[in-house]
């Protein structure tokens, strides 16, 4: 599609994210709350707002975790290839659904660690890319070096022009979703005003880092049209540079990766449920906590999500994962959207003295808030002009629409009557 442009996408898509995480980051310094910008939108834009956000978010989790479990299966079937890839994305749904209603106290150590290894795991498969292309080994069985010379000898550059790269961006926008979950977990943060600006501040380093230098080193060690989707791209590399060793040893980390993001899924997704649940506008089962903190019955109601994940593996195998993750796309642009033009009601209700007053102030005011607006607008003209993305565009309103029309019906009547918003105290993880 975009070829190596696709490096651009990521720095202009990941600047943009950094905005939206910015504006999300002065209103959790400002207030930090559990449920954040669910409650945020409540306050600033009015409770329909903080109901559709909300359930957005929850909508947007669950589709990526269909997603992530569905890479779990494609990864296992580097080992297994003859096992059907539904019976993996079933086994790996009840673990983790087990896990997360488990003592957290133990799963969160098995979450540090699992985290520990993917960020370790990235940074050893760079050094290794670059060590491959310093000492020019060979592609075996095709005869090229590796070097920077694959990101321009396949078609240029930019193979298929500003049309590829524009395309990108559906897929670009998908693998930065989840990265707003830093706000979702605000008020339980022990020290807010340290804590949120230190980690907000490296998201510009991890897309460096984890995105923008990995693609440069995966596309300089392989001919970019011949890394395909049938697994991690770097165990792919690897195998056919005949270093079957490190492949697999690469794949185990990958699959841990996945793990380590489902679970980030399920909880981001069931403490927004939980804040919504305390402002009236979710079952009020929700707000049910378990002897260990847990708010419970969104664990066992993502996990019923999850399903569906099953189902579509079994059903479309190869073609779920760009549906998913499309429809992904238009949740999680949403979202961001709905988080920077809440910022900027909130900064409209301040006068000058609470500006001033402001901790964690969003950069470039106003310009930079509102040309991040404009870029996810354009993300959903992008999302209705290319008929592989058109069907997430016509999901995704139909989503808001139901969002809307179940408001009018069940929520609106009982709006600003919902339970205030649990103390941070109350949840652990």
């Amino acid at each position: 599609m975009a070829g190596p442009a696709v490096l651009l996408a990521y720095l202009i898509g990941g600047a943009a994210v950094f905005m939206v995480m910015r504006a999300l980051g002065e209103m959790a310094v400002h207030n930090p709350v559990a449920g954040s910008f669910g409650h945020y939108a409540t306050t600033y834009l009015g409770p329909m707002a903080g109901f559709i956000l909300g359930w957005t978010y929850a909508f947007e989790m669950v589709i990526v975790a269909i997603a992530d479990v569905t890479a779990f299966g494609i990864y296992m079937g580097f080992w297994f290839p003859e096992v059907a890839r539904w019976i993996w994305v079933l086994g790996i749904v009840f673990l983790i659904g087990g896990l997360n209603l488990c003592n957290v106290k133990v799963f969160g150590e098995i979450e540090f660690w699992l985290s520990l290894l993917k960020v370790g795991a990235i940074v050893a498969m760079i050094l290794a890319g670059l060590g491959i292309m310093a000492f020019g080994f060979s592609q075996v069985g095709t005869g090229h070096a590796v070097g920077m010379s694959n990101l321009f000898d396949h078609g240029g550059f930019m193979p298929n022009g500003v049309g590829g790269l524009i395309a990108s961006f559906a897929v670009v926008m998908f693998a930065f979703g989840g990265i707003e979950i830093i706000g979702v977990t605000a008020g339980e943060a022990k020290d807010p005003q340290r804590v949120i600006p230190k980690a907000i501040n490296a998201v510009p380093l991890r897309i460096l880092l984890f995105y923008v230098l990995t693609l440069f080193v995966l596309m300089c060690l392989y001919p970019w049209p011949q890394i395909g989707s049938q697994g991690s791209p770097f165990v792919q590399i690897f195998s056919n540079l005949g270093i079957g060793s490190a492949a697999a040893v690469l794949n185990v980390v990958v699959i841990s990766a996945a793990i380590s993001a489902i679970n980030s899924d399920i909880f981001g997704a069931g403490r927004m449920m939980y804040g919504l649940a305390q402002q009236g506008h979710a079952p009020r089962g929700f707000s049910k906590l378990s002897k260990h903190g847990v708010p419970w019955m969104t664990v066992v109601v993502m996990g019923a999500a999850l399903l569906i994940g099953v189902l579509l593996n079994y059903l479309i195998p190869e073609n779920v994962f760009l549906l998913i993750a499309s429809i992904a796309t238009f949740a999680t642009v949403w979202v961001w959207l709905m988080i920077l033009l809440t910022q900027v009601a909130m900064r409209r209700s301040m006068n000058r003295e609470q500006v001033a007053q402001l901790k964690f102030p969003v950069p470039f005011w106003p310009y930079g808030p509102a040309m991040a607006i404009a870029f996810m607008v354009f993300i959903f003209g992008v999302l209705g002009y290319f008929p592989d993305t058109q069907a997430a565009l016509i999901v995704g309103v139909i989503w808001v629409v139901f969002l809307v029309a179940s408001y009018l019906l069940w929520c609106k009547p009982r709006a600003g009557q919902g339970q205030p918003v649990a103390e941070p105290a109350e949840l652990h993880r």
